[in-house]
């Protein structure tokens, strides 16, 4: 013990207690501490300095008015302004004691002397708490010299009465109150913690230089005009004034020279600060223009934003996003603030002054990694943040990076804020998995492309419906598909609540199935999906079995909301003495009781639409209809089963998954060696990427070898070098891409999902740059018929290899490596070309491409001497006018003189005006979807600020997502034995009735008027004409028109135009055709013919030179005579036409799978062939 408290006595010893300061507790240092360092006390103290400044400055004023007030009443220093004291003819004598004296009275002396007294203790003490230890650098000062000008002659004052009317310059105070305000200021902004723009400081600085200029001279010049002819102060300010601003009037000016000399001073004074304070304020406004300004904070609490974040930004992408964000009434008080690192370009600068923009649109350069620039954006006060990715990058991954981490960043700094983050790369998506909306573009890319390939234009589909538009595009066309297109396109995705909905409220309680046909019937909507109220999963035709209940929210597809539709509700009118009850026992009339009538409400840029609305309640007894036959006699052939309000289970399909699978087993004995008699349906058990969808698909039974996955090289277990040597059943699908990127994976999953049939299945081969790594193939490898093999498009020998001349569909993906060109346009130039040559040598292939920039579809299988193509291109840029009547004005006018540039190039363009943002719209690839941009799909991430549905919906449809018991999307084609049903809205009703199938559209595919030969041209129309003319209803007989009923007894004189149009368009000349033109266009033809002969002997050349076989090269066969597009929702009277591809929503086939058909699939089969056995001749199509 005694130890141990000998050691804590030395312990205690030996410690040493140290206090630490922050700040010397000298008396120096304290008063320094309030006087300077501390930023509160030195404001007050820098703001009682300036008043002082300011009081000495007014006292100088009031001194100089009472003296001239005093000279006025009587001293004979008084001078008359009408005796012309700016007189030049006589020299006036300068008095100089009235310079150095002046008349100060007692009470204006003593508050100058104590104002100057504590003005010199400051200074005195400042300047000790300042020093340094160079004490001239002190005394030299200018604000120091000042200072003691000012002071010290008043405190001389104190001790020698007779100088107390000495003058002293106090108004030079000014200067020094201008200091004293700029460090204040200064101080203020660094109390209040908050930065201050360096643009008003700047401009605050010259406003004080140049005040105190004015002062310096007004009080200078009249202090020495005492000394010759008075001069007032007023009359001196009012010279300065004059004088500065460089006007220079005259009837005011010095006369002595004291004062003249003091005028020159000042004015090589102004001459040095002045410029010097005017380049510093240009400068900073032109960095402030180019950095932008800021956002304040009580707009951000007033008024709604939205940050829009990018890297670069391009004048396409600014538009196609002002005119998306601003096509919604409610969105039209918003502003939009880019935040954006780079600086302004000069084109999105000027289209940023244009007043429609110049008022909402906001251009702040910064960085979305930086909180002051977030903090200039308002980023937490704004309603939304767009974040969008530089696709046109090389490297598409570090691009990704950066939209990561300005995710990232804006979700640290608003976390409340919602995030719309568009991102390229699919292994990049769930970094961003936080933010409430993304769109990955080559999921959806890729996606979309396989769509295409067995639905054909499914490009175009999802361009229109999730692009703004009131379906007004083209209608002044004297085309009719062009009218019949742009009307349709109108047609977007809505939502609204079954108890608030006057479409379908009444429906409560009745099947999906049904209500969506009814609705159609009667508004003309088309019911496409439905989400529970507690269900947050949208699903697409749910099936019959799906009861609508006044809580659901349907989501249908319309030209406008509901909320924008007015009703008109009347009875039908009696034609022809039919009963009105009675409206299918008549077989002329069509099964529809309402069609949209009118726009209204043009005036303003979101319109009404009016609804005809006849008998509003359905039919009680629903007859068939009398069929036509072909010699007006003959077998009736069934009509359309009713839809019923009640799903039974004995009217649909109940098991339509499995029967593919019982029909595969049954066939596998007829069809030996059959690739397809051993698939199996699973989920793919290795996903390239997470995040993934899983997806249940046609799996192999076992992972097939790397090495069989290489199509032109042989391997141990099979020989085959090409496509011919394996002998698909279905021609192949030929997929070309720079690198096997895990977006490809989305191409592969669509086409080989649960729900498509073996026996459609196409071969999918991969033409590839460069070979894919094991990573891709292990993902692969599961599925059945997908091969791959190295090389480019711009090599016959590898086309003609992966079977080319076997294909359906050729599907060209912009390569990553050509995003980016010197001149932005000419990112394509590679693609288009070799596109065009494999248009040249395989016409009778299906070209699906994508390009970087939309502007250039227009080169897509372009063709220079198409008169139809290059009438299309005119007509589309300026086929357009501001009204109908300025149209048929224009029209007559060109009718008359026969002049065609007359009408292409006076008609003012007005389709803009007119509600579109597609200027590509009525292109002729676009149109037919053979072309795709991913831009395009932009407007999917803006449209979802307004629709936040409209993302899982598209991915729904693009087989992207998969929800137990929601549809997807697949074509059926309209064969001769279909044409009976005649309508679109009688389709609508047997796809329901029979199959429970949802039909949202049709693509069209019809042969235009003119042939590559003029003299054809003229003949065929006029042929037309007059067949037209004598038949009169030839459009019944052949049925191949593309018109609606409603379009044809719409215009008819414009229907007559357009026909003299295109006779007009055709010829140059109304001259008959001589003997010499027909001898050239003879020779023209024969050109033709040997170059398609000469193309075609270098593909089969090839094609021996490799080994290959020659029988099926079908180089004649050309769709150079056809035009293609998309009816998006035509209206019920919509006739049918051969060929046509009708887009449907079918409803899951494992909704329909009854809980114990796992176990039975044999008897579910056998239920299935024994309904269709009883069925078939009504569900046929």
């Amino acid at each position: 013990m005694a130890e141990l408290d000998i050691r804590d006595s030395l312990d205690n010893c030996s410690r040493v207690q140290v206090e630490f300061y922050v700040n010397e507790n000298t008396f120096k240092e304290r008063l320094k501490l309030f006087f300077i360092k501390n930023q509160r006390s030195s404001l007050r103290i820098r703001l009682f300095n300036f008043s002082l400044k300011i009081l000495t400055c007014a006292l100088y004023i009031l001194r100089v008015s009472l003296e001239d007030l005093k000279e006025k009443n009587g001293s004979p220093c008084a001078v008359n302004r009408s005796n012309g004291w700016n007189d030049t003819s006589e020299q006036p004598q300068i008095k100089w004691e009235r310079i150095f004296w002046v008349n100060r009275r007692e009470s204006v002396w003593a508050i100058q002397v104590t104002v100057a007294l504590i003005s010199f203790l400051e200074t005195m003490l400042i300047t000790y708490l300042s020093y340094k230890g160079n004490i001239w650098e002190q005394i030299f000062q200018i604000s120091f010299i000042l200072e003691m000008i000012n002071t010290v002659p008043f405190i001389i004052t104190i001790f020698w009465h007779r100088l107390r009317d000495i003058f002293v310059p106090v108004f030079l105070n000014c200067w020094l109150a201008k200091g004293a305000l700029e460090n204040m200021i200064n101080d203020f902004h660094r109390a209040i913690q908050r930065t201050h723009s360096a643009m008003f400081n700047q401009v605050f600085i010259l406003i004080c230089t140049l005040l105190c200029l004015v002062f310096t001279g007004a009080c200078g010049i009249q202090h020495l005009e005492r000394a010759g002819k008075n001069l007032t102060l007023f009359d001196s300010f009012y010279f300065c004034i004059v004088t500065f601003s460089t006007v220079g009037y005259g009837d005011v000016t010095p006369q002595i020279w004291p004062s003249q000399l003091l005028v020159v001073i000042l004015i090589c004074v102004a001459l040095v600060v002045l410029p010097l304070q005017f380049e510093e304020l240009a400068y900073l406004w032109m960095e402030s223009q180019k950095l932008g300004g800021n956002y304040s904070r009580h707009r951000a609490q007033t008024e709604k934003h939205v940050v829009l974040c990018v890297s670069s930004l391009k004048i396409d992408l600014l538009m196609d996003f002002l005119n998306e964000f601003y096509a919604h009434p409610r969105l039209q008080d918003y502003y939009v603030v880019i935040l954006c690192p780079t600086e302004i370009d000069i084109q999105v600068r000027r289209i940023l002054q244009i007043p429609l923009w110049s008022q909402r649109v906001i251009y702040l350069q910064g960085s979305a990694l930086k909180d002051q620039d977030l903090m200039r954006a308002k980023m937490d006060d704004a309603e939304a943040c767009f974040i969008l990715s530089s696709r046109n990058e090389v490297d598409r991954t570090a691009a990704d990076h950066q939209t990561i981490l300005r995710a990232w960043a804006a979700k640290d700094f608003a976390p409340n804020c919602p995030l719309y983050v568009q991102i390229l790369k699919p292994e990049n998506k769930f970094h961003v998995k936080f933010a409430d909306h993304v769109v990955c573009e080559e999921e959806f890319k890729y996606a979309m492309l396989a769509l295409n390939c067995v639905c054909p234009a499914t490009s175009t589909l999802i361009t229109l419906l999730v692009h703004t538009s009131r379906g007004q595009e083209g209608q002044l066309s004297p085309e009719q598909w062009q009218r019949t297109y742009g009307r349709c396109s109108g047609n977007e995705v809505y939502h609204i609540r079954l108890c608030d909905s006057k479409f379908f409220g009444e429906y409560d309680g009745k099947s999906f199935t049904y209500a969506s046909f009814h609705a159609h019937k009667k508004y003309g909507v088309c019911l496409i999906g439905v989400k529970r109220e507690d269900n947050k999963s949208i699903l697409l035709n749910p099936g019959p079995r799906h009861i609508m209940a006044a809580t659901d929210t349907c989501y249908y597809i319309n030209i406008t909301k509901e909320e924008n539709s007015a009703f008109i509700f009347k009875q039908e009118e009696k034609h022809k003495g039919l009963p009105v009850s009675g409206l299918y026992d008549a077989p002329s009339r069509l099964p529809v009781h309402s069609i949209i009538a009118s726009m209204v409400d043009q005036a303003t840029s979101f319109g009404t639409v009016a609804i005809d609305l006849q008998h509003p309640d359905p039919p009680e007894e629903t007859g068939k209809l009398a069929l036509p036959t072909e010699n007006g006699a003959g077998s009736r052939r069934p009509s359309i089963a009713p839809v019923l309000e009640i799903a039974d289970s004995s009217s649909i399909l109940p098991c339509d998954l499995l029967s593919d699978q019982s029909e595969d087993e049954t066939n596998q004995s007829d069809e030996e060696g059959s690739v397809g008699s051993d698939f199996v349906k699973g989920y793919p058990p290795n996903s390239p990427y997470i995040g993934s969808s899983p997806t249940l698909c046609h799996l192999l039974p076992q992972k097939a070898p790397f090495c069989c996955l290489r199509l032109d090289k042989g391997c141990t277990h099979n020989s085959f070098e090409d496509a011919k040597a394996y002998g698909f059943k279905n021609k192949l699908i030929i997929v070309s891409a720079e690198t096997a990127g895990n977006g490809l994976y989305n191409f592969i999953v669509p086409l080989r999902a649960y729900y498509r049939p073996r026996k459609e299945l196409n071969p999918i081969v991969l033409l590839l740059d460069y070979p894919p790594d094991n990573h891709f193939l292990e993902a692969i490898c599961c599925f059945p018929m997908v091969y791959f093999m190295a090389g480019t498009i711009d090599n016959l020998d590898n086309l003609l290899q992966c079977g080319i001349i076997y294909a359906d569909n050729l599907v060209v993906v912009d390569k990553e490596s050509t995003m980016s060109a010197e001149e932005d346009y000419m990112a394509d130039a590679k693609t288009i070309v070799n596109v065009q040559t494999m248009f040249r040598l395989f016409p009778s292939l299906s070209i699906i491409t994508e390009l970087t920039h939309p502007s250039n579809m227009r080169f897509m299988q372009f063709r220079a001497k198409d008169c139809y193509s290059l009438a299309l291109s005119k007509l589309e840029k300026n086929c357009c006018n501001s009204s109908w009547h300025r149209f048929t004005q224009l029209l007559q006018i060109w009718l008359h003189i026969h002049d065609d540039n007359f009408l292409f190039y006076h008609i003012p363009k007005i389709e803009r005006d007119k509600g579109s943002n597609l200027a590509f719209m009525f292109r002729l690839p676009f149109a037919a979807g053979r072309v795709f941009s991913i831009s395009m799909l932009d407007t999917l991430l803006y449209q979802s600020f307004v629709k936040d549905y409209m993302i899982a919906i598209i991915r729904l449809l693009l087989g992207l997502d998969t929800t137990p018991g929601s549809g997807y999307l697949c074509a059926m084609k309209i064969t001769e034995e279909d044409l009976w049903i005649r309508t679109y809205g009688r389709l609508f009703q047997k796809l329901c009735s029979s199959s429970a199938e949802i039909p949202i559209g049709i693509y069209r595919t019809e042969s235009h008027m003119f042939s590559t030969s003029e003299s054809q041209v003229s003949i065929n129309v006029e042929q037309g004409e007059e067949h037209r003319d004598r038949g009169g209803s030839w459009k019944e007989k052949t049925g191949y028109r593309n018109s609606t009923t409603s379009d044809q007894s719409e215009h008819p004189l414009l229907r007559k135009k357009s026909m003299q149009w295109a006779r007009r368009l055709s010829r140059k000349n109304v001259k008959p055709s001589t003997r010499a033109e027909r001898i050239s266009q003879q020779r023209l033809n024969l050109y033709r013919r040997s170059e398609r002969q000469e193309l075609s002997e270098l593909v089969k050349n090839r094609m021996k030179h490799l080994g290959l076989p020659t029988v099926g090269y079908d180089e004649m066969n050309d769709h150079q005579n056809t035009l293609s597009y998309v009816l998006i929702n035509p209206p019920p009277d919509t006739m049918l036409e051969l060929n046509d591809i009708v887009y449907i929503i079918r409803s899951d086939p494992l909704a329909h799978v009854p809980e114990d058909s796992q176990v039975g699939p044999a008897r579910c089969s056998r239920n299935q062939q024994d309904f269709g056995t009883e069925t078939r001749d009504e569900t046929h199509l």
